[in-house]
């Protein structure tokens, strides 16, 4: 499998909810951050607790889209920028409410290791 057959394995798999395909992708010493308005609020390291996480926050939203705008490859990093579209399932604490509509753009660096994704900082 190539590094974008890959990438957007586990893309598809988010889109789909679908975890057990999600970690599949994935190498089990998989690092995993997420940055939103320049802050680190999301930071894990190995395949169970990023299982823990992709499990929890499929409660999050009824239904969510990373579509790629932007795919670049360098090596082994994949820089990649997203159009991200969810429907919030239940009533966030910052007041959104649950069917509410969330639309960001971002940006995702994956790192392949092993054929697999060793590495993902998501930023928004």
């Amino acid at each position: 499998m190539t590094n974008k057959e890959i990438i957007l394995k586990f893309i598809n798999a988010y889109n789909s909810l679908d975890v057990e395909t999600m970690l599949q992708c994935l190498h089990c010493e998989i690092k995993f951050k997420n940055i939103s308005n320049g802050e680190a609020n999301v930071s894990i390291k190995g395949i169970n607790q990023f299982e823990e996480l992709a499990r929890q926050s499929l409660s999050l939203f009824s239904q969510r889209e990373q579509k790629i705008i932007k795919y670049s490859e360098e090596a082994d990093k994949i820089n990649i920028e997203i159009e991200y579209n969810a429907v919030l399932a239940n009533d966030f604490p910052n007041g959104m409410k649950a069917g509410d509509k969330l639309q960001l753009t971002g940006k995702s660096e994956y790192i392949i290791k092993d054929g697999l994704i060793y590495s993902i900082i998501d930023e928004s």
